[in-house]
């Protein structure tokens, strides 16, 4: 990760023009150190409980069989799980840094003043196991999301070391603003690494590697990608997603299947 895509932030309440710039030209910009200590503790704790006890709603491994995956419930592995759903309900610490002033000024920056939080689209915690974890393909997120606007923004916080060894992000700097042809895509949506014009720009790809308190926020076209966990430990991120209030979710989309939680 280059120092000039990161931001070391001497005061959390800086948001530098030229940081929404590189934000707005490679569609990804890292924070440093945002998040304190003793939330990330609290989320985590909370984050351990839950996937020990398997607090519903889950999302297995198995149900998506991706590379890596265990084919079905049924197998050795089969009930590993990739992330815990619906993330701001297990604890108020979720609800509290979502309104954060931190990260809603940044948003705002980059979004307008009145900003929502979808709760059909991540909200979650991913949970990136050590054995039976999968490898999750180049992709936009906007390719399953359905708003009138393809301008929404995730927020990922690591609450533990995120690095290639086990399976940080990787993401395709500018990519937000390409277009690309159907052709480049394969059938579910994911961009295809068999064709020459797409191995030429996935080049250009650079991990995201994080530590525990960073954030790394990107554009829903931003090219990304994830190996599977090689190392010997659980990896552990919180995802939200967000969208201007004028931005909103096309009716009977599964964008607007769930309630939003507007943001004060």
């Amino acid at each position: 990760m280059t120092d000039s895509l990161t931001e070391d932030l001497s005061s959390i309440h800086d948001f530098p023009l030229e940081q929404q710039a590189l934000f707005e030209q490679n569609g990804f910009l890292v924070l440093r150190e945002f998040v304190d200590k003793n939330v990330v503790d609290e989320m985590l704790q909370i984050t351990q409980d839950h996937r020990r006890r398997a607090v519903e709603p889950v999302e297995y491994e198995s149900d998506l069989n991706y590379p890596g995956a265990p084919r079905s419930r049924q197998e050795s592995g089969g009930t590993t799980i990739r992330r815990l759903k619906q993330a701001h309900c297990r604890g108020i610490v979720f609800t509290n840094w979502i309104n954060s002033d931190a990260l809603k000024s940044r948003l705002e920056r980059l979004l307008g003043p009145r900003l929502v939080c979808p709760l059909a689209h991540h909200n979650c915690i991913m949970t990136k196991e050590p054995a039976y974890s999968s490898d999750t393909g180049w992709h936009q997120d906007i390719r399953y999301w359905s708003y009138e606007k393809p301008n929404l923004i995730s927020v990922w916080l690591a609450l533990g070391k995120e690095s290639l060894e086990n399976g940080c992000l990787q993401v395709i700097p500018g990519s937000h603003r390409m277009g690309f042809g159907q052709h480049q895509f394969d059938r579910e949506l994911f961009f295809r690494d068999d064709l020459a014009e797409n191995q030429r720009l996935l080049e250009q790809r650079q991990p995201v590697e994080l530590n525990p308190g960073d954030v790394l926020l990107f554009h829903c076209r931003t090219l990304h990608a994830a190996t599977r966990n090689y190392s010997n430990t659980t990896k552990f991120s919180v995802v939200f997603t967000f969208r201007a209030a004028d931005n909103s979710p096309r009716p009977g989309s599964r964008s607007a299947s769930m309630p939003e939680m507007l943001l004060p």
